[in-house]
């Protein structure tokens, strides 16, 4: 028992776990933005262009019995698919996934441009007059041809 609690304190300290702790934490919170902006912004616009129509009350009732909404049938105990809340759902996963992959592509964007500012241009190689390989910038010898760099040809 010792031994199993020094292993799983040891893997709880590792790095890994917290960060995936606070990945977790996090995506749960970003959930709920999403959620939010599906449902009460763009959600309202599909109805819009829909011209209100409503899928969550699309279904077939398995009994053959009538009923006004879904609500009904399911309270009347009849066995139902709703295939209306299938597509609602197939619409609500589409729409989520835009927006993330748009929040995705638009921080992709915005951390390739601070990584490109950050950067600082590279020197060019500096190459050997004789050889023309790559030399240190630094060597005062050719390490290919062994010409000295300060203009002398070796014997």
């Amino acid at each position: 028992m010792k031994k199993f609690c020094s292993e799983f304190r040891t893997f709880i300290a590792r790095g890994n776990v917290m960060d995936l702790a606070v990945g977790v934490i996090i995506g749960g919170a970003f959930q709920k933005i999403v959620t939010s902006l599906v449902n009460d912004i763009l959600m309202p616009l599909v109805t819009l262009f829909t011209g209100g129509l409503d899928f969550t009350n699309h279904f077939i009732v398995l009994d053959g019995g009538h009923y006004e909404t879904l609500t009904a049938a399911q309270e009347a105990g009849a066995a139902v698919i709703s295939y209306g809340n299938f597509l609602t759902q197939v619409v609500d996963f589409l729409l989520m996934a835009l927006v993330i992959f748009l929040l995705v592509k638009g921080m992709n964007r915005l951390a390739r441009e601070t990584l490109d500012k950050n950067k600082t241009p590279k020197e060019p190689p500096r190459l050997c007059p004789y050889c023309k390989g790559v030399v240190d910038k630094e060597a005062t010898r050719c390490p290919h041809c062994t010409s000295m760099l300060d203009g002398s040809r070796p014997l």
